[in-house]
């Protein structure tokens, strides 16, 4: 049974696919199916664990860009959002509320005054290692079942699918315009 009593088994959707398209190889569907809805359900699950911590998961994106950045944790706003995927517009609307809540500061640059840099906060160094410990407990129990030989095995695999995907859509990374 589906967690979604609305949504069909996978085995359900693909007997329905097969009916409608008869060269669908079912195999490669359950597996690109399962990743669909993995993926959907675990980002419901870390924005409920960012939302109990007081923050969305646009910040948390920011939060943890600055992060992958290495110390002293700075960079400057049109460099987020490049690696967000998003405009500048969106980004300043972000930094602003974050700058708000105290997880970052935004400075002038001493060696450009014209340009602007972001930098984590204490707070939101905090927030971002309360997102990860909870992230870490949830991303335990998820795999709960998989030897330790399966875990590594399922992340060489799904790392293959993504190597391809980069490779046919270099582009892909950022979010689509259209589904912001």
């Amino acid at each position: 049974m589906p967690a979604d009593p609305t949504e069909p088994t996978l085995d359900e959707q693909i007997a329905a696919y097969q009916r409608e398209f008869r060269d669908l190889d079912p195999q490669v569907e359950k597996v690109v199916s399962a990743l669909g809805r993995l993926n959907r359900r675990m980002n419901v699950a870390y924005g409920r664990q960012v939302a109990a911590l007081g923050i969305s998961n646009a910040e948390w994106e920011v939060l943890k860009t600055l992060v992958l950045a290495g110390a002293p944790y700075r960079m400057g706003p049109g460099e987020i959002a490049k690696r967000l995927g998003l405009t500048p517009a969106a980004m300043t609307h972000r930094i602003d509320r974050m700058a708000g809540d105290g997880l970052v500061t935004r400075d002038r640059d001493e060696n450009n005054r014209v340009r602007v840099i972001v930098e984590l906060t204490d707070e939101g160094r905090t927030k971002w290692l309360e997102a990860m410990r909870a992230a870490s407990t949830f991303e335990e129990e998820l795999l709960q079942d998989l030897s330790s030989k399966e875990r590594g095995a399922l992340g060489e695999m799904l790392t293959r699918l993504l190597r391809r995907v980069e490779d046919a859509q270099p582009d892909a990374g950022g979010r689509l315009t259209d589904l912001d």
